[in-house]
């Protein structure tokens, strides 16, 4: 099958060509027609296999069928935001508008992008300017709309983008509050790397008789990427680090840490060590996050370190390596931390450095992925036999429990608990 064959008009197929890509994929081919139907969809799909494309394909070329003449307002035209595209953070809604952008550049529409972390005139300015498409984190958009900069009574089509990952941050209230200032008569499209129990809920809730798209097996990690753990103590796991960038040349990795201090730490420590690396996390301020992407992408700074959250949306074509320095304690996190690698076809590594701490969280991601992960001990670094698992801080974290790893500390449930809250209010401001 060929983008021509899906019926989109000529600015779009010739965007398309100019980013040179001829055949759509799975995800591509099965919401494509679905949303030029009109349809509601629901789609599950591993992060990497062109889901945003798969929306922002069929919007843009419904906005050109149903094309309408602006209104007018003091005599000049103006523009309403027809298509509000939801995303969970920052980076991913920028990576979206990135794409809604390369696919417009022969429409008429202007798109934005906002969220928070940067100044909100800049924003406001725009929005009165007028947009089309707008691409927004949840909090912001709220804090927007309270001030009455935006007006969402003209949305046509509502996209949810990472579903999974806006009720995993506690976005759930903000989603409902965002649906109520929209027509009740839309288009609501929702993507999510996940097909949960919670997402089928929040499906029914928000769609009407949605047509179900899934490309990949519910949490299942793809066939290209070669996963490894590397057993190891949790004192040598940065020396670790250090040798299989340097004995192994790696050019580009990212690295995961659970906790924003923990990334700080390694980033001085690899730099030490005589490897540019960047962290990114919570929280860096937007225009720190966005240097230290590109200089990422552009191959300036040879590795990434992030946590989950500020991970999300990055985007980077044949990214080599992904390494879990730390294992995440939700197994789901997991899939999508490797995810990372591996895309648009091409093969990826994606390595785990766990320590006698983490083995009931490997266990757990085991379970999840249905498969053993393979381990290599690396000579010089054997794991010490009278090392004793410990209880693993989570640090501010979302105090989320995966593969029982905090089934030694029951104590630790109270302050779980409050840690997810400290977290959903800290992420209202993505």
């Amino acid at each position: 099958m060929l983008f021509t064959s899906l019926g989109l008009s000529d600015p779009i197929l010739k965007a398309i060509k100019e980013a040179g890509y001829t055949t759509p994929t799975p995800i591509q081919a099965k919401a494509i027609p679905l949303v030029l139907e009109g349809k509601d969809v629901l789609a599950a799909a591993q992060t990497g296999t062109g889901k945003t494309a798969g929306f922002t394909l069929p919007l843009l070329e419904s906005m050109v069928r149903n094309h309408k003449e602006r209104g007018t307002h003091k005599g000049k035209s103006k523009r309403y935001v027809r298509t509000l595209i939801l995303t969970p953070t920052r980076e991913l809604a920028a990576q979206i508008l990135e794409n809604v952008e390369l696919y417009a550049k022969y429409l008429p529409y202007k798109a934005t992008v906002v969220f928070g972390g940067v100044n909100i005139n800049r924003q406001i300015s725009t929005l009165k300017q007028g947009v089309e498409i707008l691409v927004a984190t949840p909090g912001r958009l709220l804090d927007l709309a309270s001030q009455k900069h935006v007006d969402l009574s003209h949305v046509e089509v509502l996209v949810l983008d990472e579903a999974d990952r806006m009720l995993d941050m506690g976005f759930i209230h903000d989603m409902k509050k965002v649906i109520k200032l929209i027509p009740k008569k839309r288009q609501t499209l929702l993507f999510s790397a996940t097909f949960s129990k919670e997402i089928k809920a929040l499906a029914s809730g928000f769609q009407t008789n949605p047509s179900l798209v899934e490309v990949a097996a519910q949490n299942k990690t793809a066939d290209r990427i070669a996963q490894l753990v590397h057993p190891v103590d949790k004192k040598k796991k940065k020396d670790l680090l250090v040798k299989l960038i340097k004995e192994g040349a790696w050019k580009q990795v990212l690295v995961f840490t659970r906790t924003k201090h923990g990334a700080n730490k390694l980033c001085e420590y690899l730099q030490q060590n005589g490897i540019q690396s960047s962290a990114i996390h919570g929280n860096k301020s937007q225009g720190a996050r966005t240097k230290a992407l590109a200089g990422f992408k552009e191959n300036h700074i040879r590795v990434l370190v992030a946590t989950d959250i500020a991970a999300r949306g990055i985007d980077i074509d044949m990214l080599p390596h992904v390494v879990n320095f730390e294992l995440p304690n939700v197994p789901e996190d997991y899939v999508h931390r490797i995810g990372r690698t591996g895309r648009a076809g091409r093969e990826g590594v994606a390595l785990s450095l766990v320590c006698v701490d983490e083995n009931d969280y490997l266990r757990g991601i085991e379970r999840l992925i249905a498969q053993k992960i393979p381990k290599e001990v690396v000579a010089g670094f054997e794991v010490d036999p009278n090392i004793s698992a410990e209880p693993i801080s989570q640090g501010r974290g979302r105090g989320r429990r995966g593969g029982g790893g905090q089934s030694r500390n029951n104590n630790n449930s109270n302050s779980n608990s409050r840690n997810r809250s400290r977290s959903r209010s800290r992420n209202r401001s993505s």
